[in-house]
């Protein structure tokens, strides 16, 4: 029974759509023109622009329209609130299980917008197990997090693979753990020349039919 060690964002769960969302709602409430929504987008890098400074930025551009901390608060559960399972990949998470996998959520990210987004989604009722980079003390790229996830559900990393969408944080963490692993390209090139995947598909079902039948 092999591990299958899966990214959460732009992995499992839309967050691009979710963030948008959000995004539009927001600027839209607090008066701002929609053609904004290209620079929140671009300040949020993806999800991979800290919380704070993001809040900062809004802060920054638009005034005092709320404290720090209550945007970030605002950042963190808007996003949950527009999050959704696909059906698809809870079905493609229901078929790898069947197959004698088991679904391990590894994920970068605060505890309690990760673990609101799993639970409210029923996502947690595909998933083994998950890790969070927050609660473990240790993030993704580190080998340790794999290990981690690994002692979670008590199993060996042999024979696992990793899917995920970033190429640092996920393919580079698997090659750091020597495992093989699926890229979801999104649209992207592959650039990286350190390390690469061992498959590159366009989403998480394509990417969990590729392990099995690999």
């Amino acid at each position: 029974m092999p591990l299958l060690l899966l990214d959460l964002d732009n992995t499992l769960l839309d967050r691009a759509g979710p963030f948008r969302a959000w995004g539009e709602r927001f600027l839209a409430g607090i008066g701002a023109p929609p053609t904004d929504i290209d620079w929140l987008l671009s300040i949020d890098a993806d999800g991979l622009t800290d919380r704070w400074d993001v809040a900062d930025a809004i802060r920054d551009r638009y005034g005092p329209i709320m404290s720090g901390i209550d945007l970030v608060e605002e950042l963190h559960d808007g996003v949950v609130a527009h999050t959704r399972l696909d059906p698809l990949v809870a079905c493609a998470l229901r078929i790898a299980d069947d197959a004698g996998w088991i679904p391990v959520v590894v994920t970068n990210g605060v505890v309690r917008q990760q673990e609101a987004k799993i639970r409210r989604t029923g996502l947690d009722r595909y998933v083994a197990d998950w890790v969070i980079s927050e609660e473990a003390g240790v993030s993704k790229p580190n080998p340790r997090i794999f290990a981690l996830a690994a002692h979670r559900v008590r199993m060996p990393l042999r024979g696992a693979w990793v899917i995920g969408d970033s190429p640092e944080a996920d393919i580079g963490g698997a090659t750091a753990v020597g495992l093989p692993s699926v890229w979801l390209h999104r649209g992207r090139r592959w650039s990286d020349t350190r390390f690469a995947p061992t498959r590159t598909e366009d989403g998480l079902i394509a990417a969990v039919a590729a392990v099995l039948a690999g």
